[in-house]
């Protein structure tokens, strides 16, 4: 059984079999977030790409708990030259953690991180496709909609976690149509209302979803969980 927790903006924690995967853990500072970093305890990270808003707490998380951080390349060896314990992989690769795997696939959007005053690990996005837990699940991260979300639905997707911010990402409408590429069974949106440029209404998007595709829409709120195959 897996259970997605919704920590905030794009934070997740997945888990299944005692073992906890965050995805994008930005926790402190997080004007949404639902914990803080001393209160998750993973055994892997996920990061999407290098903005701030979703690397947050990885270095600190990898360091306090031993916790395999997998990211582009790039990222992945800044945050290593951090102190992280972190491994690189790319688009098309896909990576074995404790108790399950991650392919990266493409997303469209920016990807650095800001240390101080100066911009570092530019690289590329990601998007993920976690099979944990029994579930296959398809974390998009940052991104616009693209015609090659079609290819990533072929992975036979239980679950699609989908911004629909806008301004940054996709916005809602976008989203609708990514659902109707990807054919999960289960949606969750995520990446909006944290900030000003990005407030959206969940609930017209669950309706939008619900009446033109055939997924379910689930909304979350930060703190708030879904058992998925329930």
């Amino acid at each position: 059984m897996l259970t997605i927790r919704y920590l905030g903006h794009s934070a997740f924690a997945l888990e299944a079999d005692g073992k906890q995967v965050l995805v994008d853990p930005f926790l402190t500072g997080n004007p949404a977030g639902a914990v803080t970093a001393d209160e998750v305890n993973p055994t892997t990270i996920l990061l999407t790409h290098a903005h701030n808003d979703h690397v947050g707490d990885t270095v600190e998380l990898s360091k306090r708990t031993g916790a395999t951080v997998f990211a582009t390349h790039e990222l992945a060896t800044y945050l290593g030259q951090k102190g992280a314990n972190a491994v690189g992989a790319n688009h098309g690769g896909t990576v074995a953690f404790d108790g399950g795997t991650a392919k990266f696939v493409p997303a469209w959007h920016t990807s650095s991180y800001l240390d101080g005053d100066t911009f570092v690990a530019p690289g590329v996005p990601a998007g993920f496709v976690v099979r944990f837990g029994g579930q296959t699940v398809y974390i998009a991260g940052d991104t616009c909609l693209f015609g090659d979300m079609a290819l990533i639905g072929e992975e036979g997707l239980d679950i699609a976690i989908l911004p629909i911010g806008d301004h940054f990402t996709m916005g809602p409408a976008d989203a609708v149509r990514a659902v109707k590429l990807l054919k999960p069974k289960v949606v969750i949106p995520c990446h909006y209302n944290t900030f000003p440029p990005i407030q959206q209404d969940p609930e017209q998007f669950k309706r939008d979803v619900e009446e033109q595709t055939g997924a379910t829409c689930v909304i979350l709120k930060p703190g708030e969980a879904y058992q998925a195959g329930s």
